[in-house]
């Protein structure tokens, strides 16, 4: 069950952000304080949709706090796992709803090779980097500005990544805009430039539970990739083979329930945490997978232009990191990450995909379409 004042914020008709005085109101977007961070202030900002959807997201991470999204009755619930205060996202968070960057996902053994120097960078999972390192940019403040636009209304962030920052060589101007879309939709576009050669491979990283945060496990939710490979790893970084999915436990190019396979996955705790590679172009805007709930008739399709998606099945979550009232349980959200193939700057055959120079634009769009069944 929620905290009584969580409840309170979450059943609100008026869009308004869970923060009282200083709310802003700016047509669908209003603001809020929400604490401080390395002596810097923190804001949340919510946006209400033209078609129904609410969500809210602070400049801690440029990260997203709540979707509220309606069911096939017409009752909106918070889809997306998270804490109610900022410090949840202090204390340990597993990246709920973060802006992963510089490189998401994983480094084999926290080194790599560019331009002929050899760079180490932080080993924060075992003996690999994870998701841009000991501060990466989902643990930084970035700046905001909200505006109405013609899709709906729509808050674009930027931070600054310094040359040297976490290991990584050149100074990097990051962005990243969420939208709430006339045709109900959250796009979220990503961009970089680099002013040295580096690397960039930025990621959303929400835990999705289309049936609420609270609503317990996800294993019924029935998942569709389009997808006819994966990329294994030994066991959670990709080796740099590809192998089909077919006659495997990986197999989601039809629905089908997210418990059927988890144990024949294995793994430690089991379930899945791999990367899938998206059909088509690698670098083209095409369809990447569709959720669904039974329960709840809500439908999550999501479009994306990169060549690859991590699918995480919550594994991980043990009933010990506790927000917005409840415990987060094994298998309570799911992760579905597009991205470029982790590991990618150590496998020849992928890496040019990671490496950005100077004068080349990093550009990361992703559609997540809300509908009911």
């Amino acid at each position: 069950m929620a905290f009584p004042e969580y409840q309170a914020a979450a059943s609100r008709t008026d869009g308004a952000a869970p923060g009282g005085p200083g709310e802003t109101p700016a047509g669908g977007i209003r603001k809020a304080p929400f604490g401080r961070v390395d002596g810097r202030d923190v804001t949340l900002y919510t946006l209400t949709g033209p078609t129904g959807l609410t969500l809210r997201v602070m400049t801690y991470g440029a990260t997203v706090t709540e979707l509220h999204v309606p069911d096939r009755r017409g009752k909106s619930a918070d889809v997306v796992l998270g804490f109610e205060q900022l410090d949840g996202y202090l204390g340990g968070s597993p990246y709920f709803g973060a802006t992963v960057g510089r490189v998401g996902n994983r480094i084999r053994d926290s080194k790599f090779s560019l331009a002929g120097k050899v760079y180490a960078v932080a080993a924060n999972d075992g003996a690999h980097h994870l998701h841009g390192g000991t501060k990466g940019w989902d643990k930084v403040v970035w700046e905001a500005e909200a505006s109405e636009t013609a899709k709906g209304p729509s808050i674009a962030f930027s931070y600054v990544s310094k040359d040297g920052e976490e290991g990584y060589p050149g100074t990097v101007t990051a962005h990243a805009v969420y939208t709430l879309t006339h045709k109900n939709e959250l796009e979220i576009v990503m961009s970089a430039s680099t002013d040295r050669t580096t690397l960039v491979n930025m990621l959303h990283h929400t835990y999705w539970n289309l049936g609420g945060f609270a609503s317990g496990s996800i294993t019924e939710h029935e998942l569709t990739l389009n997808a006819d490979e994966y990329t294994p790893g030994d066991p959670t970084v990709p080796t740099g083979a590809s192998k089909p999915v077919k006659g495997t436990p990986f197999d989601f190019t039809t629905a089908k329930p997210i418990g059927r396979d988890l144990a024949a996955v294995g793994g430690n705790p089991p379930g899945f945490d791999h990367n899938f590679v998206v059909n088509g172009k690698p670098n083209e805007f095409r369809a990447v997978a569709r959720l669904r709930d039974p329960k709840s008739g809500r439908v999550m399709t999501i479009e994306a232009d990169q060549p690859g998606v991590q699918f995480y099945s919550g594994n991980y979550l043990d009933g010990k990191t506790r927000g917005k009232g409840v415990a987060y349980a094994q298998y309570g959200g799911l992760c579905l990450e597009t991205q470029k193939y982790p590991n990618a700057i150590n496998v020849p055959a992928w890496s040019k995909d990671m490496i950005l120079e100077p004068g080349m634009n990093y550009v990361h769009t992703m559609i997540h379409r809300f509908e009911n069944e």
